[in-house]
């Protein structure tokens, strides 16, 4: 392109070989700086929004296995209150829980549980439990036991395996803030993939 009186419109201003798409040079550091963002974009997600888990012992048993991997939404009750029904990690509880659970949320705070004959009542209504499998659920279900009342912030859990579980039977109800997410998909192993 010229200019009205013939010469070249602007300079023209050679590029170092190090500024060339895909020199050596540009092309290491564009990789680092790809690398350091997905660095710390996976870090800010295990953080603060995701993490993953690994099932160990049969108080979920059907739901979940030992060896089952599920992930874990941080973020769920920092959004919303725990439902009735969602399967949960919890911390480790300090002189209660010698470790991360993985349980189900059976009632909420201020209702009353209770269960008698293996009858799981919330406010003295049969709840319903289509998750349970008859087949693991044994004649005991870890025993009865009476009303408890939830308090505010609070939930009450359960194992699926009730005769297998160490849960808020023996645990009490468990605050909210000791829930480190709710799992919602088995991502492991890939044979098992479900959502929760």
């Amino acid at each position: 392109m010229n200019s009205g009186d013939g010469g070249p419109p602007y300079d023209e201003i050679p590029l170092n070989d190090a500024d060339r798409p895909g020199s050596g040079a540009r092309a290491f550091v564009d990789w680092i700086v790809v690398v350091a963002v997905a660095l710390t974009v996976a870090f800010l997600v295990r953080g603060f929004v995701l993490a993953h888990f690994v099932v160990d012992g049969s108080s979920m048993d059907s739901t979940l296995a030992t060896g089952d991997r599920v992930f874990v939404n941080k973020l769920s009750y920092r959004l919303h209150d725990p439902r009735r029904g969602d399967v949960v990690v919890l911390h480790q509880i300090s002189g209660r829980a010698e470790r991360d659970l993985i349980k189900r949320v059976i009632a909420l705070p201020g209702e009353t549980i209770e269960m008698t004959d293996c009858e799981v009542r919330v406010d003295g209504r049969l709840l319903i439990e289509p998750y349970l499998d008859p087949e693991v659920v044994s004649a005991t279900c870890g025993g009865d036991f009476e009303p408890v009342s939830v308090p505010d912030d609070h939930v009450f859990v359960m194992g699926d395996n009730r005769s297998g579980s160490q849960d808020s039977r023996q645990l009490g109800p468990i605050s909210e803030d000791d829930l480190v997410g709710r799992a919602f998909v088995v991502f492991w192993p890939r044979s098992d993939w479900r959502w929760l």
